[in-house]
């Protein structure tokens, strides 16, 4: 059974990883205009991260792929692995 959330319901959820690490907080999706599938999130980054200083952050913003989403619920869950 699938799920569905609104994008709203998202705004400001906090993003981890599978092990731990605090990326930051949803505030975006990239959609696919054609096919309405979510390619990637958007991220306001944690700056205090050590794993977000690894990684490529674009005008202030994180992008993470749709397909490392693990989980969302009080958390969005993202596998870490290729992220960096």
């Amino acid at each position: 059974m699938v799920k569905y959330m609104i994008a709203e319901q998202l705004v400001g959820k906090e993003v981890v990883t599978s092990d731990g690490f605090d990326l930051g907080k949803f505030v975006d999706a990239e959609i696919n205009e054609g096919s309405g599938k979510l390619n990637l999130l958007i991220i306001e980054p944690n700056v205090d991260s050590e794993l977000v200083s690894k990684m490529s952050v674009k005008s202030g913003k994180l992008s993470i792929p749709y397909s490392s989403v693990l989980a969302v619920n009080d958390f969005i869950v993202v596998e870490r692995k290729g992220l960096v």
